[in-house]
C-alpha cells in the first residue's frame, strides 16, 4: 500500500565529506508517509551525517534531497518548518521554565501565541510535568529535560518527526507514552525518522528498518524479511552486518580481564 504513495522523503545518491573521510557514500532512500523507518547502525556510520542533512543543519551534500515534494537546497526553510527534530544532544536554555522555551520554539514556527502556551500545557500535563510549568529548568533531571525537548519537537505538528536517541533519559511510563505516540502519529499520516541504539525498540516501533555501515545502507526490509534473510534477532542481524560477528567472545574477554 505505501509504496504506491509519492515518497515524501526522496533520497538520491548521497555523499558527504569531512575533508579527506567520506562519510556518506552514496544514499538512496525514499520514505512514505506513514512510514515508522528505524534507521540503526554502529557509531561513525553516518546515522547522524544523514539526519543532520535532512533537517537542514548540514547544507553542503552532494546529491538531491527532496521533502514533501520540495528540493532540500532550494526550499530550506519551508521544508524546515514541517520536521519536528529530536537530537540526541540537545542543550535546553535551561534559565527558562518549560513554557517560556516552549513559547520561545513555537514562535520559531510562526505559531500564534495563545496556541502555543495551550497546547503546551495540554503537552507537559500528559507528561506528568503540570507542576513544573513555571520551573526553571536548570533544576530539572535529565529525563525532564528530555520530555521538553520531545514537545519542543512536536509542538507544531509536523508531518515529518526525526527522533536521534529519543529515549535517553525517560523512566519506564515516558517511554510507553512515547512508543505509543510513534504509534498514533504514524496513523495520523505522519512520518517518523527513528534513529536508535535500542534494537528492542527500533524492532518493535518500526514499520521498516535501515541499517547503515560506513556510510552504505547494507539491510533495507521490516523486521520479518531481515530475520528471514539474516538471523533470529535485529542484535544479531547488526552484529552480522556490521563485521561483529563475536559479540559474544568481546564480553568474555572483557570478563577475563579481572581474572
Amino acid at each position: 500500500m505505501m509504496n504506491q504513495q509519492e515518497p515524501i522523503i526522496c533520497i538520491k545518491g548521497l555523499y558527504k565529506n569531512y575533508g579527506d573521510k567520506q562519510v556518506l557514500k552514496g544514499v538512496d532512500l525514499d520514505v512514505y508517509p506513514g512510514e515508522v523507518i528505524g534507521y540503526i547502525g554502529p557509531n561513525g556510520a553516518g546515522k547522524s551525517t544523514t539526519v543532520k542533512i535532512l533537517t537542514g543543519l548540514i547544507d553542503e551534500f552532494e546529491g538531491t534531497i527532496s521533502v514533501d515534494g520540495k528540493d532540500l537546497r532550494n526550499d530550506t526553510l519551508s521544508i524546515k518548518s514541517i520536521i519536528g527534530y529530536v537530537p540526541e544532544n540537545a542543550e535546553l536554555y535551561d534559565v527558562l521554565t518549560p513554557l517560556e522555551y516552549l513559547d520561545f520554539v513555537g514562535k520559531l514556527y510562526g505559531m500564534d501565541e495563545q496556541l502555543i502556551t495551550a497546547r503546551a500545557t495540554r503537552l507537559l500535563t500528559a507528561f506528568e510535568l503540570s507542576e513544573y510549568l513555571h520551573k526553571r529548568m536548570d533544576t530539572f533531571s535529565k529525563g525532564m529535560k528530555q520530555k521538553v525537548l520531545l514537545i519542543a519537537g512536536i509542538i507544531h505538528n509536523p508531518k515529518i518527526l526525526v527522533l536521534d536517541e529519543p529515549l535517553s533519559g525517560l523512566d519506564a511510563n515516558a517511554v510507553i507514552t512515547v512508543k505509543e505516540l510513534i504509534s498514533l502519529m504514524a496513523k495520523e499520516g505522519k512520518t517518523i525518522f527513528y534513529c536508535s541504539h535500542m534494537m528492542d525498540v527500533v524492532e518493535k516501533v518500526s514499520d521498516r528498518i535501515l541499517l547503515i555501515n560506513n556510510g552504505v545502507i547494507v539491510a533495507n526490509g521490516t523486521f520479518e524479511q531481515l530475520k528471514s534473510e539474516q538471523a533470529d534477532s535485529l542484535e544479531h542481524i547488526f552484529a552480522k552486518l556490521t563485521g561483529q560477528i563475536d559479540t559474544s567472545g568481546n564480553a568474555a574477554r572483557i570478563i577475563s580481564a579481572f581474572e
